[in-house]
Order: structure tokens, then sequence, then C-alpha cells
């Protein structure tokens, strides 16, 4: 009867009879959050501290005086980094990593099955999650600031920090992708500052009540969680009601769900491309290289030339929404443009890897949905190719259903695509779903144009090698490990 729900995309009773039948762990609400004292806990260990966002939490409680420890299944360079800096991690799960700690935070990979969760539930542990631990961060500082969005959240959040950064507000950040100018994704300052992203899956920003926050966009995502569109909105609207009255909702004019989750609001400052927001743009353009420049409006009023280091119009975007909230923080806007000319963007974001000996120019990006891979591809024609290659890895089976059709139309910019089989994170294919089903959709869609499947990396590593030529441009995309095919080429001689 379950399983049911979940076929007929009735997402909401599914979590909700999960949660009856115990099938998922307890939780602290968000209500019960506020009270609940972190510092308190002196001893915290973390399961699946080598992702991205739990280790920034790990590395800025440990900077707070807590011991923290962590486990995880895989090593990578994350668990590399907290190893140098003295936090003990432990390869693999086990019960026994959670005897001696008083507060255990997850991740949302975690199953209700993890020995350590059952464990911290055995000995009463308090168990928070990821989203809850952020959310009482968050709340030390009276300045906090979350970027909320479908797309664009991390390059909007690291333009911002930075601005922050660069004026000496001494900020503390967490971004959701490693930034060459902080060395990784976190920053822990001493100013009353605290910049992160607020992701809506699982409707995880809920546990954050930020005075500003920033909502760049809404499109349909996570399916596997939200029915619709419709459920996606009245999270987002759940989302910005969580703003206090003093505080400041930094919203994009364009987007109709934008409007309306902040509609009726009256501290709502708006950005976009139209002379009716309160900040945004005119006399866009773009060089060889696909990179911007455009002048500044506030409300009528020029403030001079922004120029860019990072392709793409919705970049261009990204940094309105940067500009419009370093603005309202007071930072002076020279600052905040000298710091938008020297951004060299973050990991996985529009990276020009390198160049083959042949003459190929080698682009990764992270764009892992229909909205994301149209944008990157007009970014990608901005910059002069004989030839665009896209190769494309899916990201999960729940997202490749859901949005299968919005997949297939989204390749228009591409001269020629590469499938590779789906990412699946931690997901069954239980419907069976494949790259190779997308790849016939796609070339149905654009019979015109060349669409090729592989099943290994080094088939598509080969194929690219001898068939590109000087000229030609290769960008990988998707949320997974698809840039390695990039490398593979890169070392091909």
């Amino acid at each position: 009867a379950v399983y049911e729900l979940w076929v007929q995309k009735d997402r909401p009773t599914f979590f909700l009879e999960i949660l009856k039948k115990g099938l998922l762990f307890d939780k602290i609400n968000i209500e019960t959050n506020r009270n609940f004292n972190i510092d308190e806990k002196k001893n915290i260990h973390f399961i699946g501290i080598g992702g991205i966002g739990m280790s920034a939490i790990a590395e800025i409680l440990r900077s707070q005086g807590h011991n923290i420890t962590g486990s995880d299944m895989n090593r990578n360079e994350i668990v590399e980094r907290l190893k140098d800096k003295g936090i003990n991690v432990h390869i693999g799960h086990d019960r026994n990593n959670v005897n001696d700690v008083d507060l255990v935070i997850y991740t949302a990979a975690i199953s209700d099955e993890n020995p350590e969760l059952i464990r911290a539930k055995e000995l009463g542990i308090p168990l928070i999650s990821r989203a809850e631990a952020l959310g009482l961060l968050m709340r030390q500082k009276k300045n906090s600031i979350a970027v909320s969005g479908t797309h664009g959240k991390t390059t909007t959040t690291s333009m911002l920090s930075l601005m922050l950064r660069d004026a000496d507000y001494d900020p503390t950040l967490l971004i959701g992708g490693n930034l060459e100018e902080l060395d990784g994704n976190v920053r822990i300052g001493k100013g009353d500052y605290f910049v992160t992203e607020a992701c809506e899956y699982m409707d995880s920003f809920l546990y954050l009540e930020p005075k500003i926050e920033i909502v760049l966009n809404i499109d349909s995502d996570h399916l596997d969680y939200f029915r619709d569109i419709d459920h996606i909105l009245e999270s987002f609207q759940k989302f910005v009601g969580r703003v206090p009255p003093d505080g400041r909702v930094i919203a994009y004019s364009a987007n109709p769900f934008v409007n309306k989750a902040v509609e009726g609001m009256e501290n709502v400052i708006t950005f976009g491309l139209n002379e009716d927001c309160d900040y945004y743009a005119v006399n866009i353009a773009f060089d060889g290289n696909g990179i911007s420049k455009y002048e500044l409006y506030r409300r009528g009023e020029s403030l001079g030339t922004v120029s860019m280091n990072i392709p793409g119009e919705y970049n261009v975007l990204n940094s309105l929404a940067a500009l419009a909230c370093a603005d309202t923080l007071g930072i002076d806007l020279k600052i905040a443009k000298s710091t938008l000319s020297n951004f060299q963007g973050t990991q996985r974001r529009f990276d020009i890897v390198g160049t083959t000996d042949k003459g190929v120019k080698i682009v990764d990006d992270y764009a892992h949905h229909p909205t994301e891979i149209k944008a990157a591809l007009r970014a990608a024609k901005n910059i002069p190719s004989k030839s665009l290659w896209c190769v494309f890895q899916p990201h999960t089976y729940t997202r490749t259903i859901a949005l299968f059709d919005e997949f297939a139309s989204a390749f228009k910019d591409a001269d020629k695509v590469i499938m590779v089989e789906i990412y699946a994170a931690r997901e069954k294919n239980i419907n069976k779903v494949s790259s190779k089903l997308l790849a016939d959709e796609i070339k149905r869609e654009h019979p015109e144009k060349d669409v090729y499947y592989f099943e290994t990396f080094e088939e598509v590593a080969n194929f690219l090698f001898e068939n590109t030529h000087e000229g030609d441009m290769v960008i990988t995309m998707g949320a997974g490990d698809v840039y390695k095919i990039g490398e593979m080429v890169l070392e091909k001689r």
C-alpha cells in the first residue's frame, strides 16, 4: 500500500505512512529545535561526515570547542582534510563509534538501519539532522543570510560570501561547493554574519530562520519528495514566511512561482532584467570568451558598469542577487563589483578544465536539471567553437523519470550529444529507466542531431579523442562523476 502511494506520486502521504510505520527514525521537530542547546553538547559525532555540507558544520563546531568525531563509508579528499585538521574519522559505520558522545548529527542519506544510528537511539543520545544543526548555528549570528532556489545557489552564495569577506565583515561561510579563494567550502569568521545555501529538498530549509533570504528561482525538481510544482511552491511560501519583519527577501521577479511565493509581503527586494525591478541589468554584452559586462541600475539610478569573470546570462542574474544583498547590507558597491571582476567561479560550475593537444577545449559543469543544461549550453554558445559536444550523465533515476520529456528537449544548443549511464547515488532502478532510453528520445526530439550512448567512461573518452577536432568544445555535465571523462581525454596523447 505504501509503495502504491509512491507510484501514484502522492509524496506527502507516502512519507507520512513511512513515519507512522516507524520506517524512518525520529527527528527533533522544528519547534523543539529552537530550544535545543547545542553548546551543552561537548562530544559530537557525525554520521556521513565526508559530505561537503556535513564536513563544514563539523569544522565550525570544532572551532567552537566541541570534540568532533565522524564516520563515512568512503575515504575521500574531504575526509583526508578533516583528518589533517585533527578530526578523528572512521571509515565504515560501527555501533561502537557512538558510545561516548553527547550528540549525533546525521546526513539525510543515512538510513534507519545504520548501526551508529541504532546504537545512538539505544543509548538515548540526541539525534539531529544536518539541516537542524545548520539552523542552530545560524541562530548564533545576528545577521544570517540564506540563498535558496532550484538553480544557482552555490555560485550566488560564493559571490556574496566573497563580497562580505572583501568588505572586512569577517563572515562565517558555508558553501555547497569548493571555492579556490577559501581553499574549501567553509570559512569561520568572528563577525556577526553567517551565509549559507538553503536547500529545499525534504523541506530542510524550514529549519533555518535567516534575517535575509535570497530566492533565485523556483522550478520542478526533487520530485521523489515533492508531489508537484505546487507542493514546491508551498514549501517556499513557508520558507519566506520565516523571515522576521525587519528582515528582507531578495527575489527574482521574472519567475512566476517566486512572485507567488512572496505575494503580499512588504519586505521584498526584486532583481532581474527589466526596469520594474529594484536592481536590474541593462546593455548586457558578451566578449569572445562568453564573459559578460553590463550596467547596474538600482530603482532607476545607474550604479555603473559590472564586469564579470565567468560566462552566462544566468550568472548575470546570480550577480544581481548578490549585489542587491550586498547593497542591503551596506557593503560598498565598488568593493562588491571588484569582487565580481575577480571571481573565478566555484568548482564544477563551467570550469574550463584544459585544452587537449589537438586543440579541443574541455569544460565541466554541475548542471543536472533541464533548466541548468539549457543555461550552460547557452553560455557555451557564446564562446566560439567549431562543434559543441555535450556529455551528459543523468543524476538519479527518480529525477530522470520525473523530468524525462524536459531532459529530451534540453540539448537544442549542443551540436553533438553523448549520454552515459545514470548516476544512481543511493537509489535503486525499480522503474528500469536508462540513459539509452533518454538518448533515443533526444534523437526523436532532434533527428538532425548526432546522439550517442556508451556504457563506460573509457569508451566515451576514446570516442571523443578520435572524433573531436581543433576548435571543438566538449562540456561534461552532471552532478555525479562525469567530470572524470574530461580528465581522461586530456590525459590521452
